[in-house]
């Protein structure tokens, strides 16, 4: 019977001692900071986990700009001297492509940008 509770115990324990890292890993999040400019991003290419929730602080280094990327309803607009912060969490896996969603230059086409998201 003294070793029930003593068992018990134990278990409880290491049931509490795990909750913290569990809590930890489903509120995982990172902030990535993005430079726009005449006629790239950098990074033009990030790669992130599938349900992590993902902060990108844009910087435009000339003059406006925008981010879209429609698969992940990101739509952000910034201008030199304005920072912007856009949030998102990929639901999904795979290559989400992205642009510069305003016209900011001869080479505005060539503007694009990529989220690698990879499964969990």
């Amino acid at each position: 019977m003294t070793r029930l509770p003593k068992l018990a115990a134990l278990l409880i324990a290491g049931i509490l001692a795990l909750l913290p890292a569990s809590l930890h890993a489903q509120d995982a999040s990172q902030t990535i900071e993005v430079h726009a400019h005449r006629f790239s991003f950098e990074p033009a290419e990030i790669t992130v986990k599938q349900g992590e929730t993902v902060h990108l602080h844009l910087v435009s280094d000339d003059v406006a700009h925008s981010l879209l990327i429609k698969d992940l309803d990101v739509n952000q607009a910034v201008s030199k001297g304005h920072p912007a912060d856009v949030t998102f969490t990929a639901k999904n896996a795979g290559d989400f492509h992205g642009k510069c969603g305003k016209f900011c230059g001869s080479g505005h086409g060539s503007m694009v940008f990529t989220v690698h998201v990879t499964p969990n």
